[in-house]
């Protein structure tokens, strides 16, 4: 397919702006461009037909199934979109005096609220942009209290073997040290290897829950236990909230921080680059550092900043429309909605693993919550058939593939996560479709290391995509 500039035609152009409706204002020269930017010249119908077939090039949740574990991509209810579009929300200005825009800070302010209660924290700041950002707010809160406690020698966070790989990025870029604890053949943290890691030198804890094989920790209250008594700060990275909202709280498992994806958990639309929105919750003895809040005053609403804040983490008050769809979302399902949902992310993940379990080999075989996690080491050693070459087989049934390659602690790893918005009908179809490739490895397993075959692109060298990529276009005469 040809880019935009490829199709470009000198002077075949159109009016895309208003006519000017102000006084024109003149730059100065040192603050003008010294020749005009290379912009593609086409047509309003090649235009269009140039995104169409762009839309039609990708795959999406409303193209076919999408289970791309750990990142919870599920239906995301068009009555959302609505109201985020409402002019009072999209409309507004983040410079606007605060007496302006009082619904709009209400509206932070009441799903703080929610999320408070979701989470059992005491604090809620919506400004994240998105969960890695919230993570690094989260270890910042952690690093901001252990200095007000004259405590820096706590240098070091410890960090599960099955976390996701933001985890010990954001500790370092904290400036704290990861310290690796393994899990143990169940698939849950080591108890024992914990409280060998856990020390004078330990700043807190940073764990999913579920985590990222699928399970639910049957020993969290001891975990957080451990940690506490150690005098650090348990985080939870809500990555994997979808499974449990409703049902279990962060803050009644001895959790301190937790920051909330609520592009995924709460149904607003994620991929390709966000937006996302990494919602930040800490109990009452850290709500002094955090770096902005949603308050309620005698006037109305209004932004505060507490006097020992981290300060702001990003510019203004975050993204507010993926808020808007998160509340939209929060205030439809209601409280027994936001449970069913969770039952049914984790029914239909078990329903799926039931459906695979007899011919793919299960990583932690019983029951799974939101996603399931199967290892191809097996197929790979006896018909030298990959997780990769299952995945990419799956695109050629119109399927996304699952997750690879993750948890680093499973080989050969397929995370499957089908989310609660998928029927009975899809999940028999991809059942069916796995099965499938399944078999086709053991009668013509080159066929899956040739595909896909009926794709926009073939298989591509990800090796030289990562070392070398082409990030901009170049004009060449």
């Amino acid at each position: 397919m040809k880019l935009s500039f490829e199709k470009s035609v000198q002077g075949r152009a159109f009016p895309i702006l208003p006519e000017l409706d102000v006084p024109e204002k003149n730059f100065s020269p040192g603050l003008t461009r010294k020749s005009a930017p290379l912009l593609p010249e086409m047509s309003p119908p090649d235009i269009t037909r140039h995104y169409t077939s762009l839309a039609k090039r990708a795959h999406g949740v409303n193209d076919g199934f999408y289970p791309l574990g750990s990142c919870t991509m599920k239906y995301n209810p068009k009555i959302n979109d609505e109201m985020a579009n409402l002019p009072g929300f999209a409309g507004i200005h983040p410079l606007q005096p605060e007496e302006t825009a009082q619904g709009c800070i209400e509206v932070l302010y009441e799903c703080a609220s929610l999320l408070r209660e979701i989470t059992g924290m005491d604090a809620m700041t919506l400004q994240p942009a998105a969960g890695a950002h919230g993570e690094l707010t989260g270890a910042l809160l952690m690093k901001a209290y252990h200095d007000s406690r004259g405590e820096k020698r706590r240098d070091k966070i410890i960090v599960p073997d099955s976390a996701h790989g933001t985890n010990p990025a954001t500790a370092a870029m904290s400036g704290y040290k990861t310290v690796n604890v393994a899990s143990d053949e169940n698939g849950m943290v080591d108890l024992n290897a914990l409280r060998e890691a856990a020390g004078e030198d330990t700043a807190g804890l940073m764990l999913t829950n579920p985590n990222t094989l699928g399970l639910f920790d049957r020993n969290i209250s001891e975990i957080t236990k451990i940690v506490h008594d150690a005098g650090g700060l348990n985080y939870y990275d809500g990555a994997n909230l979808n499974a449990v909202v409703g049902i279990v709280r962060p803050g009644d498992m001895g959790f301190d921080i937790v920051h909330l994806n609520l592009h995924k958990t709460f149904a607003a639309p994620h991929g390709g680059g966000g937006p996302g929105a990494g919602a930040v919750g800490c109990k009452e003895r850290l709500t002094r550092f955090m770096p902005e809040l949603a308050v309620r005053t005698d006037g109305g609403f209004a932004f505060a900043r507490p006097a020992g804040s981290i300060g702001g983490i990003k510019a203004f008050h975050g993204n507010f429309g993926v808020v808007v769809r998160a509340f939209a979302y929060i205030l439809t399902l209601g409280a027994d909605g936001l449970r069913e949902a969770a039952r049914n992310a984790v029914l239909n993940a078990n329903y799926m693993m039931k459906g695979l379990s007899d011919i793919y080999d299960v990583a932690y075989p019983g029951i799974c919550m939101h996603e399931c996690v199967l290892s191809l080491e097996n197929l790979k050693k006896e018909y030298g058939v990959s997780a990769m070459d299952i995945a990419k087989s799956m695109l050629d049934h119109g399927m996304h593939p699952p997750t690879m390659y993750f948890p680093l602690i499973v080989r050969e790893a397929l995370m499957i996560e089908p989310t609660e918005t998928e029927s009975r009908e899809t999940l028999d179809e991809a059942i069916a479709v796995l099965r499938e490739l399944y078999e086709t490895a053991k009668s013509d397993p080159q066929s899956l290391r040739d595909a896909p075959k009926n794709t926009p692109a073939r298989r591509l060298d990800e090796t030289r995509a990562a070392r070398h990529p082409v990030l901009r276009y170049k004009k060449t005469i």
